[in-house]
């Protein structure tokens, strides 16, 4: 891994969930290569070991849907300076066939522990003047698609929490944004594409162009590298203006 000539996050300490794979994986390299020290925060043991290993940074494993997990990790306690929310899982059924554990779960994952661990580093991010909050989200934090209540009410939440961040941070030198990709090629994507294939009868390359993809006119999956160097840009310098926005990277979906 060979750090940029001027690392943006040199001395500050980056808390990256979801890391052990995916989005989270890519952010967690690519503030490693700023300068952060990265803690690789995930319910995936190995997964976090193994990026912790691969940075040097700081594996982190706990079950972010329970708020008690959360609390064991005595944040505070940190000098946190990043905090990326990256953390999720999906679930598709129609509403009147959704399982209310598993509606209650997402909640818990992709909005409360967010709320959570904001609640935790604020305080320190507030006494030291400075302070980055990224939210991934997602283009259904924007729009809604059918079957996915859970996962677009979270992330439509997700957008709002970001929002008050923003302002109650504002004079204490705490951004918060968040980024909104459209479908990313990562290990959660990957296997909707399976299953839709294998439901639909068709191609893979189908599923993406036909299904996936039929309302962005940019037709391919992004990179997760695209969602870390936006991260990258939120955390650098002339962005103290930058709070309380989302930054959607959908391909044009969101134009049609």
């Amino acid at each position: 891994m060979t750090p940029p000539p001027n690392p943006c996050l040199n001395g500050r300490v980056a808390l990256v969930t979801g890391a052990a794979s995916g989005v989270g994986r890519a952010i967690a390299v690519r503030l490693a290569e700023e300068g952060a020290e990265v803690l690789a925060l995930d319910y995936d043991r190995a997964g976090a070991t193994s990026i912790a290993d691969q940075i040097n940074g700081e594996p982190l494993v706990t079950d972010l849907t329970s708020a008690d997990a959360i609390a064991s990790l005595d944040l505070s306690r940190r000098a946190i300076d990043v905090l990326v929310n990256c953390a999720g899982i999906q679930h598709v059924a129609p509403i009147e066939e959704f399982d209310t554990t598993t509606f209650d779960r997402i909640h818990r994952l992709m909005l409360r522990a967010p709320f959570l661990l904001a609640r935790a580093v604020l305080p320190g991010m507030y006494e030291r003047g400075w302070g980055r909050m990224i939210h991934v989200s997602s283009i259904h934090g924007h729009r809604a698609s059918a079957f996915k209540s859970a996962y677009v009410s979270a992330k439509h939440g997700l957008e709002g929490l970001s929002k008050v961040i923003a302002i109650e941070g504002a004079a204490k030198g705490v951004t918060s944004n968040t980024i909104a990709p459209g479908y990313v090629r990562t290990p959660l994507v990957e296997g909707q594409i399976s299953d839709q294939a294998r439901r639909h009868g068709v191609d893979e390359d189908d599923v993406v162009r036909d299904i996936l993809l039929a309302r962005s006119p940019v037709k391919r999956l992004i990179a997760s590298d695209e969602v870390a160097g936006l991260v990258a840009y939120l955390c650098g310098a002339g962005t103290a203006s930058i709070s309380g926005t989302s930054f959607i990277l959908d391909g044009g979906w969101s134009a049609t």
